[in-house]
């Protein structure tokens, strides 16, 4: 029998998710042979008299559990040796912030599954919480833009219990005429259409968004045949070849930036791809965006956006970037863009969010980890084990030094 443990969470600042609701742990124990323990935490979304009352064993103590699960990266000097943990590790782009993290895995021959890697034959991915980064970012857009134009107020939703308290404040909550773009097709920016619906505003086509006016809050969804083209010219998109030759293609994103207000981005950014816009184009005159809220958060330079300049922080979500300088200012300067870029934007409806997760958990995941001997999934997102990269992953191995010999 799998004993799994919930860890908890200690990155900071703090994250409130949590893999598993206490009604999950409670239905997962009644369904597969494991048992669960959840380590005590004050910052979770969920107490822990929820999951004592879920009938969960709360310890501290962990080392006696063989699979630890948890959200966001685990700081080294919390990792146990010898163990298989499960979380998003953020180092399959060689992040710098965690390289010293693959490092202590290896060290200490820890065997670790990513969460972003965990995916079916066609390379989708089973298990995200992008729908609510994209929900919570595009209502973070909009509230973004009434703090700027103070037309209009919106709660946060770190302030609410849940969406339903957030959705009930939408209709009595009228919106100007703004003007929106929304980039992306898949679930970062499902969650950003399903946001701007529930606020009533108007969705339209990319041709009617550039050529037509309007006088009530609309927004486009862009896929990429809108906003590249092959260097070459106009020509009919494949989408394939775009994704292999980035390279090969150039942005015909500037339309966009002088009719719309807010610019929503959710994209999966591929280095080789242009960015949007320059940083000359956004000093012109006819550079019209307000607002860009970067749900993808891909930090400059290896990034889509060129105002994305850091992170912002759900306690200071945005920060202006001057036009005119392109250095970073006080927000909502007149002479500014204002940005909107949380990395962990589903913390603000953890409650929510963790529902979402721990179902994807459950269904797509767990069976597949306890039965992982016949399991290509699990083996997929095996980043490191015994010490060593795995194959899949061996092009970290510059990343990691040494460690990975």
């Amino acid at each position: 029998m799998h004993k799994i443990g919930i860890i908890r969470e200690g990155k900071v600042p703090p994250d409130a998710r949590v893999p598993l609701t206490p009604q999950q742990c409670q239905q997962i124990i009644s369904k597969f042979p494991v048992e669960v323990v959840v380590q005590p935490s004050n910052v979770r979304c969920y107490t822990d008299a929820e999951y004592r009352a879920a009938g969960v064993e709360l310890a501290t103590d962990l080392r006696d559990c063989d699979i630890l699960i948890g959200v966001k990266e685990v700081p080294v000097d919390q990792l146990i040796p010898g163990k298989t943990y499960l979380f998003f590790s953020h180092t399959i782009k060689k992040q710098k912030q965690n390289r010293h993290l693959l490092q202590v895995i290896l060290e200490k021959n820890i065997r670790l599954i990513d969460f972003e890697k965990l995916t079916d034959d066609r390379g989708d991915r089973l298990i995200a919480f992008g729908f609510y980064a994209g929900l919570v970012g595009a209502h973070n857009a909009l509230w973004t833009y009434g703090q700027r134009t103070r037309l209009f107020d919106l709660p946060r939703m770190c302030d609410c219990h849940d969406y339903a308290e957030v959705k009930a404040v939408y209709p009595q909550t009228p919106l100007p005429p703004v003007r929106i773009v929304l980039t992306g097709s898949g679930r970062v920016a499902s969650g950003a259409v399903r946001n701007l619906h529930d606020m009533g505003i108007h969705q339209v086509s990319p041709r009617d968004f550039l050529t037509k006016t309007f006088d009530k809050p609309v927004f486009t969804q862009l896929f990429a045949q809108d906003y590249v083209q092959h260097h070459s010219g106009p020509r009919i998109f494949d989408k394939a070849h775009f994704y292999a030759h980035g390279e090969d293609y150039v942005s015909t994103f500037a339309p966009y930036t002088r009719r719309a207000d807010i610019f929503i981005n959710g994209i999966y950014y591929d280095g080789k791809a242009p960015m949007f816009f320059t940083a000359s184009e956004m000093a012109g005159d006819a550079f019209h965006l307000q607002v860009i809220a970067d749900v993808s958060c891909d930090i400059v330079p290896n990034a889509s956006v060129p105002t994305t300049l850091r992170p912002s922080t759900i306690a200071e979500p945005v920060y202006g970037i001057n036009r005119y300088t392109g250095q970073e200012c006080a927000p909502y300067d007149p002479d500014a863009v204002d940005v909107m870029a949380i990395d962990n934007l589903p913390s603000e409806l953890p409650r929510d969010a963790s529902d979402f997760f721990g179902k994807q958990l459950i269904d797509n995941v767990l069976p597949e980890l306890l039965h992982e001997e016949d399991s290509v999934v699990i083996a997929r997102a095996v980043i490191a084990e015994n010490g060593h990269l795995t194959d899949r992953y061996e092009y970290l191995s510059d990343y990691v030094g040494e460690m990975a010999v």
